[in-house]
């Protein structure tokens, strides 16, 4: 009994021991299998670093000089969304959004920044067309304007018949267009009005867009709140019927879209922010509002300072841990604030 004990033990030693020559059809195959995961993480680390922020100035005096032209009213603003549209398309990686190859297709930090600055870049060119290019309601739109605008308003994620990339170089293209047509003093046909109506209509849209935002990241710790849709106005109504009280709350999964959104739109916005102090220089001087401008340009600024955890955490607000969610509100609730603070001053005499 014994010995067959020991025969059987052999046996199974020698089917256990692995035979010289039969592993080695799976480490050619698992070994660089694994290089190559190894390199398209380091590659998506690489692509998801945001870009550093652009000089206004040498944006709008570059192509001044590239088409041996003088800078005038709009040169500043008009530069500032054509550099914010080539930074989105030249970054690191290219343009990420509607990627659907790896390692593109599993990040989504820098496809979420690059819609908030792309949200921030179609507010602004439909500003162009209809309001600072335009004297008045009735005066025709610009030929370039008119081609821009539905441009970015392209489907951001459409890889292919088209491209989101190639439709949005077109509007790139008739954005250049324009701006040759501005800084030539031979052609009266393309205009910019710093006017300060003009100026309180695109604050609406940036209002509104920081409001959004702000809520939205506020929501990343759940609040119950009461429902104020028709507040101040007691003949007010709505198609369908609410509840008074409302709860909010980001889901887990998307906290870091919204924050990711958030810094994009702030990154465009500051830059905007600045291209308006120069373009609309003497409107906020008249209206003491310059002070009131650069500390919204302050407050986003400081929405861009370094992320130096590697996850955007959620903790509560009071609680042990980090809620990057709710310091990024409070940057984007103050330039809100500072804005409507601006519009007001512009409407006053």
């Amino acid at each position: 009994m014994r010995d067959k004990l020991n025969d059987w033990a052999g046996r199974a030693k020698d089917f256990s021991r692995p035979r010289s020559g039969d592993d080695w059809p799976w480490k050619l195959v698992a070994v660089p299998l694994l290089v190559f995961l190894v390199l398209l993480v380091l590659l998506g680390m690489y692509w998801s670093a945001e870009p550093e922020p652009f000089d206004v100035e040498t944006a709008a005096a570059d192509r001044a000089i590239e088409t041996d032209s003088r800078l005038t009213t709009g040169s500043y603003t008009t530069s500032a969304v054509i550099t914010a549209m080539e930074t989105l398309l030249d970054k690191r990686g290219g343009y990420l959004s509607n990627d659907i190859m790896p390692p593109s297709i599993w990040l989504d930090n820098i496809p979420n920044w690059e819609f908030g600055v792309l949200v921030q870049v179609r507010d602004m060119s439909r500003s162009l067309r209809n309001d600072f290019s335009r004297s008045q309601s009735q005066s025709a739109e610009d030929v370039d304007l008119i081609i821009a605008e539905p441009k970015f308003n392209f489907d951001n994620k459409s890889w292919v018949l088209p491209a989101t990339e190639s439709v949005y170089r077109e509007g790139v293209d008739a954005l250049y267009s324009y701006l040759d047509r501005l800084q030539d003093p031979g052609n009266p046909d393309a205009q910019f009005y710093a006017r300060a109506d003009n100026l309180r209509e695109w604050l609406g849209h940036v209002e509104k867009r920081l409001g959004s935002l702000s809520q939205r990241l506020s929501a990343s710790v759940g609040q119950v709140r009461l429902n104020t849709d028709l507040a101040g106005d007691a003949e007010a109504v709505q198609s369908t019927q609410t509840s008074s009280q409302i709860k909010v709350k980001t889901p887990w999964t998307g906290i870091d879209d919204v924050f990711y959104e958030a810094r994009g739109a702030a990154w465009a916005l500051a830059h905007f922010m600045k291209a308006v102090d120069h373009d609309f220089e003497s409107v906020l001087q008249k209206k003491n509002a310059l002070i009131s401008l650069r500390q919204i340009v302050r407050e986003l600024e400081a929405t861009q300072e370094t992320v130096w955890s590697p996850m955007i955490l959620n903790g509560s607000g009071f609680g042990l841990f980090a809620n990057h969610s709710l310091v990024m509100a409070s940057y984007i609730s103050r330039a809100n604030a500072a804005v409507i603070d601006l519009r007001n001053l512009l409407e006053q005499g």
